[in-house]
């Protein structure tokens, strides 16, 4: 008898894993719960170990099944790259390609470029999620992470595809009320509407905004009465007249040139460009590299 693990069921296991349950895996995979249960049996039988824990809600990975889970997903990605090593298509990628991104940014900018990156390549399998969290692209099994700040984990690689700042920007109604701040320090007695961007850290979610100006980097603590985690939501309230926000332009841009929102302290800026975080060489990955020239023609276009 074969004891060996199937790739099939190694990516079925990831796929259960990645949904967090065996109904949610059935769904993804259009199989039926039955199927998806037998063919776990199967491979902790092939690999005699336990590998779920199993309650009438969720599944949660044992030991054992954590070690199975970071095996099959680099085992997989292998296998992936394999394919379009030996692959004489290069130009026509196939095959499922994860990605994800914060939400504001993945539903005004990524999106679109995804749906024509779809028509120009059919044989891609694209699932796009917009998390406004950090991310553990390989834990998670992602792909591609296309985030508004450069990655800081040195096990991953990156490149810049766009260049994007934050800016000062209120609407006129606010600062007809309480005037523009002559200074950054003045913002302090502002109402400043704070927001924590995926690539901030803690001090900028406690309202400590750093800018860079004409005398080099400066920071200043910022507060008002309303916050939020999403960044429509922020750039609305600004709209409302409600505060000053910091932004990035691929963001308030539009509402700038129409006038709904005016710059403030227009010296200062927040470096924040756009960068695809990914785990390997895009030469090792046809997929990937493909995505990766897409999407950065896109938004440079």
């Amino acid at each position: 008898m074969n004891n060996q693990p199937l790739l099939a069921d190694l990516r079925l296991f990831c796929t259960l894993v990645r949904e967090r349950g065996f109904a949610a895996a059935a769904r993804a995979l259009g199989v039926s719960n039955a199927y998806v249960s037998k063919r776990i049996a199967l491979l902790e039988q092939a690999l005699q170990v336990k590998l779920l824990h199993r309650t009438t809600r969720n599944v949660t990975l044992t030991e054992q099944g954590g070690v199975v889970h970071q095996w099959a997903l680099r085992i997989l990605e292998d296998v992936d790259q394999m394919r379009d090593a030996v692959s004489s298509e290069r130009s026509a990628p196939s095959g499922l390609l994860r990605i994800c991104t914060s939400s504001g940014f993945g539903r005004n900018r990524v999106a679109p470029a995804i749906s024509a990156l779809a028509l120009r390549y059919p044989a891609l399998e694209v699932q796009l999620e917009l998390l406004d969290r950090p991310v553990d692209l390989i834990g998670e099994g992602f792909h591609l992470d296309i985030r508004v700040g450069e990655a800081h984990e040195p096990h991953l690689m990156s490149r810049r595809i766009a260049a994007n700042q934050r800016v000062l920007c209120a609407a006129p109604s606010y600062l007809a009320r309480h005037g523009a701040p002559a200074s950054l320090a003045e913002l302090a007695r502002h109402h400043c509407i704070v927001i924590r961007e995926r690539d901030q850290g803690h001090e900028q979610n406690a309202g400590r905004w750093q800018l860079t100006g004409p005398g080099g980097v400066e920071s200043v603590k910022v507060r008002g009465p309303l916050s939020a985690s999403n960044g429509e939501i922020v750039h609305q309230w600004a709209l409302d007249g409600h505060g000053i926000i910091l932004r990035s332009i691929w963001d308030v841009g539009p509402a700038l040139a129409r006038g709904e929102l005016q710059r403030v302290l227009p010296g200062y800026a927040q470096p924040a460009d756009v960068w695809a975080v990914y785990t390997s060489r895009l030469s090792t990955s046809a997929k990937v590299r493909v995505c990766v020239e897409f999407i950065e023609q896109w938004l440079n276009g």
